[in-house]
């Protein structure tokens, strides 16, 4: 039978050992100092399952006088899908209720979507915070030529950020060039997206971007985005191959006489097929079909590499060059690693 009791002295081993097991450790956790500073305070405690004389599983929980947090909540593999994490996570929450707590978070990676489906069927919900973090002094020197989330980044007085060259582009009059179209047998369609939902949105934005650090949509809130998408005078024409979507480009007109070509490109799965030219033509095409006063676009050192010589094949001629520093999304998670 297995019993759930408070942490003793002789558990550090047994403890250490099945974090490791279950990923819990990384080079900037140290179990000794957590489980030290937890056994200090009044306001948390350490929980570990057992049975037989083997340690299966712990929980470590804590308050700060408003909130209740949990934190290593681990299962043994060769213990799992027996309940013994529910259980953890009740007594835990039952602790935590005698000293007076209403309420119980957590903090998951996103992408583990097995642990936040195992916490959902607990009655946990996903709140959507801004959670920010400020250390103020790392364990350990980092490892050399890791990755590093930003919090990491600039306590280990890494340089996070990315420099860039924005090049800004205009077309004043149609410009006269011949017709281009797909290659000889592509089975292609353009459509016009109209009211697109944010999903479809992010998909294509995610896609086309997705390798070239696209990220200004990325952070914008599915309202702001859902706002933007409504209004008519932004249009996203969507292209088709083979029956699915393989690119798009966004016509902002809510500056007219200027119509800005807010963002083109092509998802990676029809990179090279020939198909980059015929798209580009096409929104110059539909842009110039409203008889704009001038049809701006923007490309950065981050694009690829052939956009900036392609808008200016097409007719768009450079007029002013910025110097662009952020960090990077990639680091703060704007992009996923």
């Amino acid at each position: 039978m297995t019993t759930i009791r408070p942490y003793g002295g002789k558990d550090f081993a047994a403890c250490a050992a099945l974090w490791e097991r279950c990923g819990l450790t990384v080079w900037y956790n140290d179990p000794a100092r957590d489980i030290a500073l937890w056994q200090q305070s009044p306001n948390s405690e350490i929980f570990v399952a057992e049975s037989a004389g083997t340690l299966s599983g712990t929980i470590c929980c804590g308050h700060d006088g408003h909130r209740g947090w949990l934190y290593y909540v681990a299962v043994d593999p060769s213990d799992r899908h027996h309940g013994l994490g529910r259980r953890l996570v009740r007594h835990a929450e039952a602790w935590l209720h005698k000293q007076g707590i209403r309420k119980v978070e957590l903090m998951v990676r996103e992408s583990n979507r097995q642990v936040i489906g195992f916490y959902n069927a607990l009655g946990y919900a996903v709140t959507p915070r801004a959670v920010m973090a400020r250390w103020l002094e790392l364990p350990a020197e980092p490892p050399a030529d890791t990755p590093l989330p930003l919090d990491l980044a600039l306590a280990a007085g890494r340089d996070s950020k990315v420099r860039f060259t924005i090049t800004y582009l205009e077309m004043t009059a149609r410009p006269a060039i011949a017709p281009v179209h797909p290659p000889i047998k592509t089975k292609f369609a353009l459509m016009l997206a109209e009211r697109p939902t944010v999903a479809f949105y992010r998909y294509l934005y995610n896609t086309v971007g997705g390798d070239w650090r696209w990220w200004l949509r990325r952070q914008m809130s599915d309202e702001e985005l859902a706002g933007i998408l409504a209004d008519d005078r932004v249009e996203v024409f969507v292209l088709y191959v083979d029956g699915a979507p393989a690119g798009y480009f966004e016509l902002d007109r809510r500056e007219e006489p200027t119509i800005d070509l807010a963002y083109f490109g092509l998802m990676p799965h029809v990179v090279g097929r020939g198909l980059g030219r015929f798209l580009l033509y096409s929104a110059i095409e539909q842009a110039w079909s409203y008889d704009p006063e001038r049809l701006t676009v923007n490309t950065n050192t981050m694009d690829h590499p052939r956009a900036l010589p392609l808008y200016q094949k097409m007719g768009f001629v450079p007029y002013r060059q910025e110097e662009e520093e952020i960090f990077d999304p990639a680091i703060t998670g704007v992009i996923p690693a």
